[in-house]
């Protein structure tokens, strides 16, 4: 399973949230389902949200590539280091994570 394509199809029919902050109010609300973190994201940033995944029990799921790869997935034209996954759409990306 291509998890790149399926990150997109999360972006297109689901609904998701960008950035380190936005990624944990999602988590703390109860909402986000999965947290996808780019590989090349700060390591304190990385230990943040892992620990407060950690905690709700939110899976996390580290990126291959770098965040302007994983922001060019989102097709959005920016870095994208941290984003959360509250549905999932008609993607199977949360499936993809647990491989």
């Amino acid at each position: 399973m291509d998890v790149s394509r399926e990150i997109r199809r999360a972006v297109d029919t689901g609904k998701v949230t960008f950035g380190n902050q936005q990624a944990e109010k999602s988590v703390l609300k109860g909402v986000a389902k999965l947290i996808i973190i780019s590989g090349n994201a700060q390591s304190q940033l990385k230990e943040r949200i892992k620990q407060v995944c950690m905690v709700s029990k939110v899976p996390v799921y580290e990126f291959k590539g770098s965040g302007l790869q994983l922001g060019s997935v989102c097709g959005k034209p920016f870095v994208v280091s941290v984003l959360s996954i509250e549905e999932q759409g008609k993607s199977k990306v949360l499936d993809a994570a647990k491989e």
